[in-house]
């Protein structure tokens, strides 16, 4: 069963990789810009960096900047990850369960 979640993941991920790069002409890009040469493209793990923290300074150009980087279903996976490692940091730094560091974050009872 877990084989069939790593080739799923797998199979997103190389998905996303295929969406975020450029393509020559640049058509493949909002606006149908052609991207700087010699700039590698964004991956998914950037845009969801700049885009939370965007969001936590309230920084709606660069919200809108990060989230032109990738594809919203590419943005949202990243955003995920980077919460779930964010929770897993402050379990181990606090010394407490993940579900009690999430829900104390959310401003939410212990359960």
């Amino acid at each position: 069963m877990s084989g069939r979640f790593r080739r799923a993941y797998e199979g997103f991920l190389d998905a996303t990789r295929a969406r975020s790069r450029p393509d020559p002409d640049g058509e493949g890009r909002p606006g149908g810009a052609p991207r700087a040469r010699g700039k590698r493209p964004h991956n998914l793990f950037e845009a969801a960096a700049a885009y939370v923290s965007a969001c936590a300074e309230d920084d709606q150009d660069g919200i809108d900047e990060a989230a032109g980087w990738v594809s919203p279903e590419a943005l949202s996976f990243g955003v995920n990850e980077l919460a779930c490692r964010a929770v897993i940091a402050l379990a181990r730094e606090r010394d407490e369960s993940p579900q009690a560091v999430a829900r104390a974050l959310l401003g939410l009872p212990t359960a």
